[in-house]
């Protein structure tokens, strides 16, 4: 499903999407609250979701939408790599961010990794999200990745996945571990890095080159 105020863009980007074998585009929509509703009615896989719409928001509506069941991945899309709203819609559940000048390969890269329970995230975003994240992570980030060695094998797969954007019934599932122990791992690790939250441990990973690691080891999409 594809998710912006302007039928323009909308058009657009459904050509560049159909224009790949493997996607097929479901429905539109042109802000969060029609998002939800022809979310329940068609059930998309991918959504790719504008950051800045009237009424209901990218923010928003990707909360909203990360609140179904079954929820889509959501891929984020922003035309300005300093948008303070970037790091309010990772927290909301997007699991990708791109600016709205990618390529279409990157495009194609980008929902292929959300589909797989990956992330991505352009480089300007990315910038966006570690200066808002600054505050929120220690400030020695050396230390920090100092201290992932005294992590265990199996917290530092979980942290990985965590970094991924799963969940912990994801990531269990991934790993085929039970739910409890997912979160014992998570618990885990948060204390021995002195993270204060799982979107901190999530930049951390990211940050750390842990995303992908756990991966390594391991039909036609809709939107």
């Amino acid at each position: 499903m594809i998710v912006d105020d302007q039928a323009i863009i909308r058009s657009g980007l459904r050509a560049l999407v159909e224009s790949f074998d493997e996607f097929e585009v479901v429905a539109e929509a042109s802000d969060g609250a029609e998002a939800v509703s022809q979310c329940r009615s068609h059930q998309p896989d991918l959504v790719l979701m504008d950051l800045r719409m009237p009424h209901v928001d990218g923010v928003g509506g990707t909360r909203r939408l990360s609140m179904l069941d079954p929820a889509p991945k959501i891929v984020v899309l922003t035309t300005y790599n300093v948008d303070d709203k970037v790091i309010d819609a990772f927290e909301a559940g997007a699991c990708g961010f791109l600016l709205k000048d990618f390529k279409p390969q990157e495009l194609l890269a980008g929902m292929h990794n959300a589909l797989a329970g990956g992330r991505s995230v352009s480089s300007g975003v990315l910038d966006t999200l570690l200066r808002r994240a600054a505050p929120r992570i220690p400030s020695d980030l050396l230390a920090c990745r100092a201290k992932l060695e005294e992590l265990s094998d199996g917290e530092r797969r979980v942290l990985a996945l965590v970094g991924e954007g799963l969940t912990n019934a994801e990531i269990a599932q991934r790993l085929c571990l039970s739910a409890a122990s997912v979160k014992t791992y998570v618990s885990r690790a948060l204390a021995k890095l002195n993270l204060d939250n799982r979107t901190q441990a999530a930049i951390l990973a990211y940050e750390a080159g842990l995303v992908g690691e756990a991966g390594r080891d391991r039909g036609k999409a809709t939107l």
